[in-house]
């Protein structure tokens, strides 16, 4: 009998431990909560670190990250995103907030289909973002806001996972247009940008923007911050379990860079990093994303300076000034000033012995079909 079961908890455990259904287990199961738990989450919770008075000219940056409940795919979810954005300009408003940045694709909603991509896209220059720059300049806040826009290139429209970069005179400084993709739906999704990565002053104080993905390439951050980046905003997507194309839920969730690769970034770069994550769930069809939350704020040395609840509505609101943190190592030893560039060749070659060997494709400058789309 003991053998018996000994042999049944090794077989159970054995089914528990492989990948496939562990990932099946913990893939979310759609919102259940009560009534009034879904109305809290939705209710925005504000989270502030902040000193007396908003940073100087030149100094830093009071900065807001809204991390919201999205609506998603439709006319309809796009005016309520954007009727939502005017509200939390507002309110960082109230608290002295010198500039705001939503999460990936915004207005939109991340859950677009190709054809919802499409239809939601708009040009650099609609009426829908000329009256977001009026907004920035009536409230004197800069505001990083996902959109997803269209482009007419060599007589085709082409159409991007970008964000619109306005300052707080209302200038669009640019379209940000993601230059790295992630994942097959994505790519049915989406043309590729192609840079450069641009750093704007907002307050006198140096700002570059990442999207989503691009923040696990360290190569981005080190660009921006020898630009001369204090600060780098990145909007994100960033779920847990989702149903591909293909109809097959992923069997490795996705990971929370937070509490990992941003403070990192951050301490090799001497630079903030305010990642801006959506919360709950957003629809498309029958399928759900469920959003990591945890958006956050990290400092030049590594520490988490503020971060949102997973599942929480939330405005955090933060000063970024780096003259209140001192060097990270003694005698004024430096990640950035002590580099050797010319060592550094191996990086731009296109033949690597990675993974036993890889090649990187090759495009023409200005080629916006992303390596790996599936045509």
């Amino acid at each position: 009998m003991r053998l018996l079961c000994k042999s049944l908890f090794i077989s159970i455990f054995i089914l528990f431990s492989t990948t496939t259904f562990a990932a099946r287990l913990l893939q979310p199961a759609g919102p259940a909560n009560s009534q009034q738990v879904q109305t809290g989450l939705h209710s925005v919770k504000y989270k502030l670190n902040i000193y007396d008075t908003p940073p100087a000219f030149g100094e830093g940056l009071r900065i807001a990250s809204f991390q919201n409940w999205g609506r998603s795919g439709t006319k309809q979810a796009m005016n309520a995103n954007f009727k939502q954005l005017v509200t939390m300009v507002k309110k960082a408003k109230q608290y002295g907030a010198q500039l705001i940045g939503f999460p990936e694709l915004y207005l939109p909603g991340y859950a677009l289909s190709p054809q919802d991509a499409k239809n939601l896209a708009l040009t650099k220059n609609s009426p829908e973002i000329q009256k977001i720059q009026k907004i920035a300049k009536q409230y004197n806040v800069a505001i990083v806001l996902p959109y997803a826009e269209k482009a007419q290139i060599n007589g085709k429209w082409k159409y991007f996972d970008a964000i619109a970069f306005i300052n707080n005179h209302g200038k669009l400084l640019e379209s940000y247009r993601k230059t790295h993709l992630f994942g097959i739906a994505e790519r049915l999704n989406w043309s590729a940008g192609n840079g450069p990565y641009n750093v704007y002053k907002i307050n006198g104080f140096p700002v570059g923007i990442l999207n989503c993905y691009e923040a696990e390439f360290p190569e981005l951050s080190r660009i921006l911050a020898l630009k001369g980046a204090k600060l780098i905003v990145i909007p994100t997507a960033a779920d847990t379990y989702w149903k591909m194309y293909n109809g097959q839920w992923t069997d490795v969730r996705y990971p929370d860079i937070s509490k990992l690769l941003l403070p990192a970034f951050s301490y090799a770069n001497n630079i903030f990093i305010s990642y801006i994550n959506h919360a709950g769930y957003e629809f498309l069809g029958k399928d759900f994303w469920h959003y990591e939350g945890n958006s956050t704020v990290v400092d030049p040395h590594g520490k988490v300076v503020l971060s949102a609840d997973k599942d929480q509505a939330t405005l955090l609101i933060a000063d970024v000034v780096p003259k209140y943190y001192g060097p990270t190592h003694p005698e004024n030893a430096n990640y950035l000033r002590d580099r050797r560039p010319r060592l550094y060749e191996e990086l731009l070659k296109t033949k690597v012995k990675f993974d036993g060997g890889h090649v990187y494709p090759r495009y023409p400058q200005g080629e916006d079909i992303y390596p790996g789309f599936p045509k």
